[in-house]
């Protein structure tokens, strides 16, 4: 039986969205050296044995592999790393030559002038990273990490509860609002779905579904996009949910995405917007045994809701002594096989269509993250700015104006024109 990480990247991406980028430069050294001590930071799990296992034997053939290497790796807290990265960056006779990153900080990093430019230097494994994956891993082109594993989110339903009323899981976003008034109208000891005032992460999907989107790129600038039509549809519906009383303001309008999926788990709605790595808290819950898992649907049937892509890169800072020796490193490290052995370890999701596509064959109850993963997934826009925007609560302020009956024309307004200030260095 596979371990399922108990964290989840909701967490993770509000962690590492929530720390501005680094404000510093720094310039490449001349020198490539093959031999000597390879630094690597990697980020420290909660139950970090299963990951430390994997590392090590990763390590243990990349030193077998390479006389006169040793590989020594520090597991950094999450919480603490945008400290820890702004030293390394200021002074890189501390700096680890590889490290771990989440792909929402990227982009301060890469203003900070810290990473090295990846592109074309992925080894020949890359030709099968999926590609809307890969995209999280570019700015302005170019590729600044590689992707060591993915997260996205699905719809958990309650198989007993739709069998009890006669449900089938929705296919539509429309059926989707319909099915979830109709569960709270029929077991109002329930709630319809579990969705949170908070829960952005899930607020994404419906705004991409509907045609719109966060921001757009015009010229060097980004620009907010959420008061544009298509982008209001998708806040409107979204935000009806709660509005609506399928799940109720009281207690949802203030709900964040990890307390949207424990109620799921223990019991208390049934359905939710969860993630591949939240099935260990799902199978640890009340609801265990009693669920399932299909894509979140789009505006019409057979349609899958793009899902915000969150996880984690392996990347080479600009600083490293040991380039080369960076670059393979983390080829091997973030490579298929290594790939699958912390799926089997800690539930990472891969990063290659084809080795996503073998563990949906293997384990079904993957299949339906693994379909959401190669319908196409989004990402935030990859500007340093986005960590502020998400540290002040926009998109979570606005929905939850919505909520207590601000029309929806004002609430998009009010957070384009904050995101825009961001934006525009204001």
């Amino acid at each position: 039986m596979r371990a399922w990480k108990a964290i989840t990247i909701t967490a993770i991406g509000a962690l590492l969205a929530a720390c501005g980028p680094p404000q510093v430069q720094q310039d490449a050294p001349a020198e490539d050296e093959r031999t000597g001590t390879l630094r690597v930071w990697l980020f420290d799990e909660a139950s970090r044995g299963p990951k430390q296992a994997t590392v090590d034997e990763a390590v243990a053939r990349f030193e077998a592999e390479h006389q006169g290497v040793e590989v020594d790796v520090q597991y950094i807290p999450v919480d603490t790393r945008s400290q820890r990265f702004t030293g390394a960056f200021n002074d890189p006779a501390s700096a680890p030559d590889v490290a771990e990153y989440g792909n929402t900080d990227l982009a301060g990093y890469v203003a900070a002038g810290g990473l090295a430019d990846l592109t074309g230097q992925l080894g020949p494994e890359a030709a099968d990273l999926n590609e809307s994956v890969l995209e999280t891993a570019k700015v302005d082109g170019k590729v600044y990490g590689m992707p060591w594993y993915t997260g996205v989110r699905a719809l958990y339903y309650r198989t007993d509860v739709f069998a009890e009323l006669g449900l089938q899981p929705p296919r539509t976003t429309a059926e989707l609002v319909d099915t979830a008034q109709r569960i709270r109208q029929a077991r109002p000891d329930l709630y319809g779905i579990s969705i949170g005032g908070k829960y952005h992460y899930a607020l994404m999907p419906f705004i991409w579904a509907a045609g719109g989107d966060l921001a757009r790129r015009d010229g060097d600038q980004w620009v907010s996009t959420v008061d544009e039509p298509a982008a209001r549809e998708g806040v409107a519906t979204y935000s009806s949910l709660i509005s609506g009383g399928a799940c109720p303001r009281e207690q949802c309008a203030d709900m964040t995405g990890s307390q949207a999926v424990q109620a799921f788990a223990s019991g208390k709605a049934a359905m939710t917007v969860g993630g591949d790595f939240n099935r260990a808290a799902v199978d640890a819950g009340e609801a265990a045994g009693k669920y399932a898992v299909v894509p979140l649907p789009g505006p019409t049937a057979g349609s899958v809701a793009p899902a915000f892509a969150g996880g984690n890169m392996l990347g080479v800072l600009k600083s490293s002594k040991r380039a080369t020796l960076a670059k393979e490193f983390v080829q091997l490290l973030a490579g298929k096989e290594y790939q699958r052995k912390m799926y089997e370890a800690m539930g990472n999701l891969p990063t290659y269509t084809d080795v996503q596509q073998e563990l949906a064959a293997d384990d079904p109850a993957v299949a339906p993250f693994v379909q959401t993963l190669q319908a196409g997934t989004r990402f935030v826009p990859t500007t340093a700015g986005w960590s502020k925007i998400d540290a002040q609560g926009v998109l979570p302020t606005m929905v939850q104006q919505v909520v207590n009956g601000t029309p929806v024309e004002r609430a998009t307004d009010d957070a384009a024109a904050r995101m825009n200030d961001v934006f525009e260095g204001r």
